[in-house]
């Protein structure tokens, strides 16, 4: 009698499977938890607009009101341009990004890295996991809007 073998998954298809896209997303998710912070994994929708058509982005982590983490392995042409137009259209709030790896050229052959793109535009970014300055700032902002939200 044959015996059933589970087939292995890897730990992308796994994410998937349990609602990620990738493993560095559920990386970062387990950091937030451990920090102390609701995930809200994709809990909030932008509309955007490229010009002559309007489009939905849906962030990775709308940690607060102000901040938003964006997590990238690939980080394509079409997404960077989805994102200067995001900043164009949302001044209010910041887009922060966490790569995989920060040091992968923009496309081959490129000297550019997604870190010196991200610093060209002023994004704040990090490599492989949030840094403990991020979450410090995202704890004031939530504070802050905690304190005004029973203030007013």
């Amino acid at each position: 009698m044959p015996r059933f073998k589970r087939k292995k998954i890897t730990v992308d298809q796994a994410g998937r499977k349990h609602g990620f896209r990738s493993g560095l997303e559920e990386k970062i998710i387990e950091q937030l938890k451990d920090a102390g912070l609701e995930p809200n994994y994709e809990g909030t929708k932008f509309d955007y607009i490229i010009p002559e058509s309007k489009h939905i982005y849906t962030p990775d982590f709308p940690v607060c009101e102000k901040i938003v983490i964006e997590t990238k392995g690939r980080w394509v042409l079409e997404d960077r341009q989805k994102m200067l137009l995001l900043m164009e259209q949302h001044p209010e709030i910041e887009f922060r990004m966490v790569f995989y790896n920060a040091n992968q050229k923009i496309k081959k052959g490129s000297k550019t890295s997604y870190a010196d793109w991200c610093d060209k535009h002023n994004i704040k970014w990090a490599n492989k996991q949030i840094p403990e300055d991020w979450l410090l700032e995202i704890f004031d902002e939530l504070a802050k809007e905690e304190y005004n939200k029973n203030n007013k």
